[in-house]
């Protein structure tokens, strides 16, 4: 996210990654099969992910190619990543633990380039870069736009209740202050916008875009909608210090309010892939 008053530090995600694993909806096996029918996956060549995190959609991509890297600067995303890979049996996945500006780190060439809910954390100029010099001739870079820990707002019945996000927001604010944090700075104000230019002046033509996805309904409980929160940036459990169990005895009760037998509910959002051609 590159901005005058924001730099990255190790700490974006400091004690958010298995809150991550647990409070983010997994993406759709239909992202899995929109690339393979586009991209013409068939087992072969590398994938790289970058901002992996938990490895989230390194693993769901992952029997798609022979091998399959994913890269991320924070150790805790990488266990967890690791933890899962193994629990799948998955063998053709490794880990890398790197900024995606400190490629190309000898990592050699692949077949497609992943940045899923990542490429506004990093200097997007210098990475589109050097991730152009990364792919094959025939290559492509996919941008996964996706929001996996809320649903859809609205007011339309469901099964349970949704999680009260406005209320949850107001509780943060009234931890963390009003400015909403990153690291040790503060998250830029307003949308991260310019990515079609950026990756057009790194030698990219496109888009294609494709949603997929969204919709669906999903059952979430009270552990699984206070993961959500704690896998926020602006919330990552850091930032609350000696408070983080105060916050999270408010914060359940906020939940208990609004659904006293802990389930919820959500709507999916679509999720929509952007594919560049270099």
């Amino acid at each position: 996210m590159a901005s005058a008053d924001w730099e990255w530090d190790e700490t974006l995600y400091a004690g958010a990654a298995a809150y991550y694993v647990r409070g983010r909806m997994p993406y759709f096996p239909e992202v899995r099969d929109a690339l393979r029918d586009e991209l013409g996956l068939d087992g072969t060549g590398r994938l790289l992910d970058l901002g992996c995190g938990p490895g989230s959609a390194t693993l769901l991509l992952a029997d798609q190619f022979a091998e399959a890297v994913g890269v991320d600067p924070d150790a805790g995303m990488l266990d967890e990543a690791a933890r899962a890979a193994r629990g799948q049996g998955r063998a053709n996945v490794r880990w890398v633990r790197r900024r995606a500006e400190e490629l190309p780190a000898g990592l050699g060439t692949f077949r497609v380039a992943v940045f899923a809910q990542s490429f506004h954390w990093m200097d997007r100029a210098r990475v589109a870069s050097v991730v152009r010099g990364m792919l094959e001739p025939a290559g492509a870079l996919v941008h996964v736009g996706a929001t996996t820990d809320a649903g859809v707002p609205g007011e339309g019945p469901l099964p349970a209740p949704r999680p009260p996000r406005d209320e949850i927001a107001d509780l943060v604010r009234g931890f963390l202050g009003a400015r909403p944090r990153a690291g040790q700075g503060y998250r830029p104000t307003g949308t991260v916008t310019g990515e079609d230019e950026i990756l057009g002046a790194a030698g990219f033509r496109g888009p294609r875009r494709l949603d997929v996805g969204g919709g669906e309904i999903v059952e979430r409980s009270e552990d699984d909608v206070v993961a959500s929160v704690f896998s926020l940036s602006s919330a990552a459990p850091h930032l609350f210090g000696d408070r983080q169990a105060s916050f999270e005895h408010e914060l359940r009760q906020v939940l208990r309010r609004t659904s006293p037998d802990g389930r919820f509910c959500e709507q999916r959002r679509a999720v929509t892939l952007s594919i560049w051609r270099p």
